[in-house]
Formats: structure tokens, C-alpha cells, sequence
């Protein structure tokens, strides 16, 4: 198995990216490559200034970055020779099993677009965000910030995808899905929720369990959260700042930690060909250590390989 990371990607980037993955290939298994794509020379003095002596980090050059605020669109077409072009490009020619970056989201998400492309059937494809349970465990919710504005039968795919990513990722026969709404009641919310909860409630591929409110969010009412991104992003990033919040307070308590960035440190982009996630670009070394591990564990569930045979 072979990570990518876009080393130069990230507000603490090289630094940051570099130290996590080392900190992450103490503990890799075997059978597990790092390769991180950036300024060689930089990367390597990096690598050594770590302390890693082993043979799971290789590095492969990449001249040009793909800065936080550049139009993501124009950067990856005027910067073929940039980290996150070279990480694709090695994603597409299957050097590489799943591409993580921490670097500009929209470059990203563009990049996944252009060069692995959307699984045929997709609409569109979504950013998947964990959001930790009372009663332990995590749903998955999306969108968290790929589509602003959803059609009713996007919403209805992100239920059909979402429901593939939670039997795989969590190990869940039955994934309970559910509408993220402003009431239970199915005449409930915008015109767009009423259709697709309509849509949701017809599929039969789907274990559609109805809306739910904000306030049942960490309740483990849902193994899937059914939203449009520019909701799910404003409840993902709220629900992280309640850590941030703890912290200041001095409060110290283990679920709450959950909700912390770090924890998970990075989100799968489902219905591409291929195995994406992005990081936080504020991500720490410990966030990269747990991207890695999650990023492992999304090249083992194969989650494009059963939304593509799903479509089919």
C-alpha cells in the first residue's frame, strides 16, 4: 500500500507534513509506503532533521505549490509541475493507492475532478466529515462543503453514497440514514429537503429512517447525515469548535477530544475513482499522524470500487 501526501501543502506546511508522517511511519505496518510529494531537497533535510531512519518514506520532487489562496482551476493548469498536479498524477497512474493533502481544498477537490473524474452515475461527488457518537463511534455526514446547493436528487445519491462509505468504512450491515431537517416530520423545512426526503423515503437501497433535527446531531440516531454542504460545513465546523471552546475553559473530557481536528485529521471525497481526502489546512503534526491512519483504512475498504459497482 502506497500513501501520497502533498508534503508543501497546508498553513504549517512542509514542517508540519513532514514531521507527521513521521511520526506516523513508527507505527505503519509493513506492508505501508509514505510517499511525499514535494521539494525534494527540503524534504529530505526534513526527514533527517526527524529523526526517521527507515525505508516506508520515500520522496518524489515536485518544483511548483499550489498556494492556500490561488483559483484552484488555474493553478493546477498553470502549475503541471506543483505537488498536488504530481500527487494526481501518480493517483491516475496508480503509483500511488490514495492522495492526501492538507494544501488548497479547491485545488483538491478540482484535481480529483480532473484526473481520476467522478465515477460514472455520480452527480456529484461529496466531501464525507466523522461526527463522534454519545454512545461511541462515528457517522458520516455529507456534505461537508463540496456543494453548497444540492438538488433534491443529489441529496437522495449523497444517501445511496453515504450509505456504501458507512458499511465499508464502519463495518454496518443496515446504515441508518437520515435527512438533516428543522423538524421530524416529513412536510417539514425547504422545498429542497421536502423532494429529497420524499426521494430518500422511495429508495430502496437505501434504510431510510427520516429527518433529523440539529439537537439529535451526536445522538446516534443516523449512521449517515443527509445534508447540502454549505449546511454541513457550518454543523461540522461547529461541532469542532466545541473543543476549542473545552480547551480554552480548561475542560477535559474524552468525548469532547473527539471533536477535535486532530482526531480523525482528514475527509474522504466519495464518488471519484479513487481513494482523496483532505486535511484541515491549519493540520498539525499529530492531525497528519491520524490522516495517515484513516487513509489506511479507506485503501483497504475500497469504497470507490463498491459506489462504481453500485452505479453499474
Amino acid at each position: 500500500m502506497k500513501i501520497g501526501i502533498d508534503a508543501m501543502g497546508g498553513d504549517f506546511a512542509p514542517e508540519a507534513i513532514v514531521e507527521g508522517a513521521v511520526l506516523a511511519a513508527a507505527n505503519l505496518p509493513t506492508n505501508v509506503q509514505l510517499v511525499l510529494i514535494g521539494k525534494q531537497d527540503i524534504v529530505n533535510q526534513l526527514v533527517t532533521k526527524y529523526g526517521y531512519q527507515g525505508s516506508q518514506i520515500e520522496v518524489v520532487h515536485a518544483e511548483d505549490v499550489v498556494e492556500m489562496g490561488e483559483h484552484p482551476t488555474k493553478a493546477l493548469s498553470q502549475k503541471p509541475h506543483s505537488s498536488i498536479s504530481i500527487g494526481f498524477k501518480l493517483l491516475k497512474e496508480k503509483n500511488i493507492d490514495i492522495f492526501c493533502g492538507a494544501g488548497n481544498t479547491g485545488a483538491m477537490h478540482v484535481g480529483a475532478l480532473f484526473s481520476i473524474k467522478a465515477i460514472e452515475g455520480i452527480i456529484r461527488p461529496a466531501i464525507v466529515g466523522l461526527v463522534p457518537q454519545k454512545k461511541g463511534g462515528y457517522a458520516a455526514m455529507l456534505d461537508i462543503g463540496a456543494n453548497a446547493d444540492c438538488k433534491p436528487e443529489v441529496l437522495e445519491q449523497f444517501g445511496v453514497i453515504g450509505s456504501i462509505y458507512a458499511q465499508y468504512t464502519f463495518g454496518i450491515d443496515k446504515p441508518r440514514v437520515a435527512l438533516m431537517n428543522i423538524g421530524e416530520e416529513e412536510q417539514k423545512g425547504s422545498l429542497v429537503a421536502q423532494a429529497a426526503h420524499q426521494l430518500l423515503k422511495e429508495n430502496n437501497r437505501i434504510n431510510f429512517v427520516g429527518n433529523m433535527e440539529g439537537g439529535d446531531f451526536f445522538d446516534d440516531k443516523a449512521d449517515v447525515i443527509i445534508t447540502d454542504g454549505f449546511t454541513g460545513n457550518a454543523l461540522f465546523k461547529l461541532a469542532e469548535s466545541f473543543y476549542t471552546v473545552a480547551s480554552e475553559r480548561g475542560i477535559k473530557d474524552d468525548y469532547i477530544d473527539k471533536m477535535n481536528y486532530e482526531a480523525v485529521g482528514g475527509s474522504s471525497i466519495v464518488g471519484v475513482n479513487g481513494n482523496v481526502m483532505i486535511a484541515h489546512g491549519i493540520s498539525s503534526p499529530t492531525a497528519i499522524k491520524n490522516m495517515i491512519t484513516w487513509a489506511c483504512k479507506q485503501v483497504e475498504a475500497q469504497i470507490h470500487v463498491h459506489i462504481a459497482k453500485a452505479l453499474s
